[in-house]
């Protein structure tokens, strides 16, 4: 054993004298194994359970061809950065990818199943009844107050018009974006359409039937800690804490509490660093990787237990263009080294919740960069609250059934096979934050979840008109799906 112990220090791998005794034969071939990523570090127990854990799920993955299931919680799809170098051909054929994607939803209703190409629509008559499918390349209002798109597909481009006397169509029309997919119904006219049905790749609002589980567990989301602003509200994310743990509240709180199985971290869990001119005057920590060994230092405090599922946000340390990877390990490696937390991509799906004969449930978690943009630009979104509507996003983008449809609404990576924003499957939960106001409302069998915050009104949020709510945590039962809101300030 003090001969492997010499090769390991030789190696330039020092072990703490506390994690001497907890090493085995197999242990120090993990180490070996691992020797490039852990050179020059004092190897403490932290690290070594992180080395079995991640030497466990590598096993697991194996054996079942998928992902591991830890904790009960399955990561389904997390982003992986592919990134190569980036060609103008690459964005044709991400728009493509998209456009069959979409084409395909479209085409299963009943009214598109005759659906045309683009080129094909100049041969018909006029008059004539045509089925298309389209990317909207433009929108404009006529002098008349008329809805004119011009889409396109692989085939062509074509202008089709909405009349404002078909009010239900036009009013759908007032909220299409550049760059979503449509399908419609209507007559050709002289090298236009003039449209009569209107159609998106919704999700099936009839399918309405929620999930629910067999045994009394509970799913609680927060998002927006912001840990190191000198705005972050630290007594109530302890206050939060003590009561998560079962320390706090009326016995019926307190068990409840207990129930609490998985905790949902929708971004930026840190303020961060040069994210806009000056933050260094508002930061308490202003030092990143001090940022998140604090915030781990909170979850740390947390019931080990619990299994806190982590995806990053626009404040977090690593790329704003979406998809955003996982949090870069150099800075969050303590976060890294906790054995129930899990970090994933932005977007990703988590499933958790699973049982014998219950498939558990699926969580789309998406911190929501892109709502800035829908709420500037879509007027049913505008006019019903803006801000202090998140759940009127959530729904806009389920039936667009994109987390970013408009070009210009994300930073967003190309590549050229795959567009991660789509939502390719309907979850049971569609869970974002980035409006510091929390929410909770359902679309067809998705519960549609906004995180509150953890900091105080910031001057800019007062310039550009958010009224923030924070300190409120959406407990969800998933045996009922009953949703409490619980407030941890006053």
């Amino acid at each position: 054993m003090n001969e492997k112990i010499k090769n390991l220090m030789d190696e330039g791998i020092f072990l703490d004298p506390d994690v001497i005794s907890l090493i085995d034969d197999s242990s120090f071939d993990l180490i070996n194994g691992h020797a490039n990523e852990i050179r020059g570090q004092v190897l403490n127990k932290s690290i070594l359970d992180k080395l079995k854990l991640k030497y466990l799920k590598c096993e697991n993955s194996s054996s079942q061809g998928e992902s591991p299931l830890i904790g009960n919680v399955k990561i389904i799809d997390s982003y992986e950065d592919k990134l190569s170098k980036i060609e103008i051909g690459h964005f044709i054929e991400h728009y493509r990818t998209r456009y069959k994607f979409m084409s395909k939803l479209l085409q299963g209703r009943i009214e598109l199943t005759d659906v045309m190409s683009v080129s094909r629509t100049f041969s018909k008559m006029q008059r004539e009844k045509v089925s298309l499918i389209g990317l909207v390349y433009s929108k404009k209002m006529t002098k008349n107050g008329n809805v004119m798109l011009e889409i396109e597909d692989p085939t062509g481009k074509i202008k089709v018009l909405i009349n404002s006397t078909k009010k239900e169509i036009f009013d759908m029309a007032k909220d299409i974006v550049p760059d979503e997919v449509i399908g419609l119904v209507g007559n050709m006219g002289n090298k236009i359409v003039f449209v009569n049905e209107l159609f998106f790749p919704d999700v099936k609002i009839e399918d309405n039937i929620m999930k629910k589980s067999i045994i009394n567990e509970h799913a609680a989301f927060i998002s927006d800690i912001h840990v190191g602003s000198d705005m972050f509200l630290e007594k109530e994310f302890e206050k939060f804490i003590d009561w998560i743990n079962g320390n706090s509240g009326s016995e019926e709180q307190q068990k409840m509490a207990k129930s609490v199985k998985y905790l949902f971290v929708i971004g930026d869990i840190v303020d961060g660093a040069g994210i806009y001119p000056n933050q260094e005057a508002e930061l308490s920590i202003p030092n990143i990787k001090d940022q998140y060994d604090q915030c781990a230092h909170y979850f740390s405090k947390m019931r080990s237990d619990l299994q806190i599922i982590v995806c990053p946000g626009n404040h977090d340390a690593l790329r704003l263009a979406e998809p955003q990877p996982v949090l870069d390990e150099e800075f969050a490696s303590n976060l890294y080294a906790m054995d129930n937390v899990h970090i994933v991509s932005n977007p990703a799906v988590v499933n958790i919740g699973s049982k014998d004969n219950f498939e558990g449930f699926n969580v789309l978690m998406y911190h929501g960069y892109s709502f800035d943009y829908y709420i500037d630009q879509v007027e049913s979104i505008r006019e019903q609250g803006g801000y202090d509507r998140a759940d009127l996003v959530m729904k806009f983008l389920m039936k667009k059934r994109h987390l970013a449809p408009s070009h210009g609404s994300t930073l967003f990576v190309v590549e050229p096979d795959r567009d991660d924003l789509i939502i390719k499957d309907v979850p049971d939960f569609f869970a974002s934050g980035h409006i510091h106001k929390s929410s909770v409302s359902h679309y067809g069998k998705t519960t549609l979840i906004s995180g509150s915050c953890w900091q105080a009104i910031t001057k800019f949020q007062e310039k550009v008109g958010h009224h923030p709510e924070p300190c409120r945590v959406p407990l969800v039962s998933l045996q009922t799906r009953d949703v409490k809101l619980m407030k941890f300030c006053e």
